[in-house]
């Protein structure tokens, strides 16, 4: 086995609604919640089928990956690792331990850095490797949201997306791009989240050319601060009373189908469109498009040579 690995970290998801209380107390540290609480989300993944596909998808965008880089000559194993569920970041590391990986590239699923998500992942590897005892030589992929083929696929959805509208109705539609919302107080870190999402979302519009546009969050948490906005909740409404009848929601920041694109986008904010009058389509998720899984392994490939 090659002493050379790359670790593809996700945020993980539980596997049935009996293990949701353990899930959400894995997120909150361990901080007090309501049943009122845990029945919300034992709600929202049960209107999805009962789970998100989230693990079952990132297996198989690393499954992809790991024959891409071997086409590309690279005799990689991609081995993946859960922030809050199975297999959790400490035994994939203690997997890569025991194999004898000496070498490895760590990549998050989420394209866009901030210090509050994919720097969490970072703190957790290197909390795994004093914990397993292991000296692993990591190199991280921090952000790879410039990525050409990254680009080229999201415009290809997008413009997919767009054609779900007639043509008439296309020259009418609002394009929301959104991502998942942090703590607004990273503003003031110098933090580079906003930054990101804000150019890429400007790239994309440019690259689809004569669209109207906007770039908002979602999936926001009620943690009694303040978080980066618009809400794309807020911003539905608000198109309602502006006149808006066709919506194409671009969810930029996620890589792949899980409960922030089947729930919040899928359930919730059809639900207020519909209150308003508005229809709503969805671009498709990144999933396993071979454009995608070529940006991940040009990403990899960049930090790998």
């Amino acid at each position: 086995m090659s002493k050379r690995a790359v670790l593809m970290l996700a945020y993980g998801s539980p596997d049935s609604l009996d293990d949701m209380e353990a899930y959400l107390n894995d997120i909150r540290g361990g901080r007090p919640m309501s049943p009122e609480f845990v029945a919300e989300f034992k709600s929202r993944y049960a209107q999805i089928g009962g789970k998100s596909p989230l693990n079952e998808r990132t297996f198989e965008q690393a499954e992809e990956t790991e024959m891409l880089l071997r086409s590309r000559g690279y005799d990689f194993k991609v081995y993946v690792g859960m922030r809050h569920w199975m297999p959790w970041i400490k035994d994939t590391v203690a997997q890569m331990h025991e194999d004898g990986v000496r070498e490895a590239v760590g990549i998050v699923m989420a394209p866009h850095y901030s210090s509050m998500s994919v720097g969490r992942y970072w703190e957790k590897v290197a909390e795994a490797q004093k914990l397993v005892g292991s000296s692993i030589e990591f190199t991280h992929v921090d952000s790879w949201c410039r990525q050409e083929s990254l680009l080229a696929a999201q415009e290809s959805h997008v413009r997919e997306g767009l054609n779900k509208f007639g043509r008439k109705e296309r020259e009418r539609v609002k394009i929301l791009f959104s991502a998942h919302s942090l703590p607004a107080r990273l503003l003031q870190m110098g933090d580079p989240y906003d930054d990101e999402l804000q150019e890429n979302a400007r790239s994309l519009a440019e690259r689809v050319g004569e669209v109207d546009w906007m770039f908002c969050y979602q999936s926001a948490a009620h943690t009694g601060e303040p978080w980066l906005g618009p809400q794309i909740e807020e911003v539905i409404v608000q198109l309602a009373e502006e006149g808006y009848k066709q919506v194409l929601a671009a969810p930029i920041g996620f890589v792949c189908d899980h409960v922030e694109i089947l729930y919040d986008i899928d359930i919730g904010v059809q639900s207020i469109a519909a209150e308003h009058g508005i229809r709503v389509e969805r671009i498709e998720s990144m999933n396993s498009d071979p454009l995608f899984i070529k940006a991940l392994g040009d990403a990899l490939d960049e930090k790998i040579r």
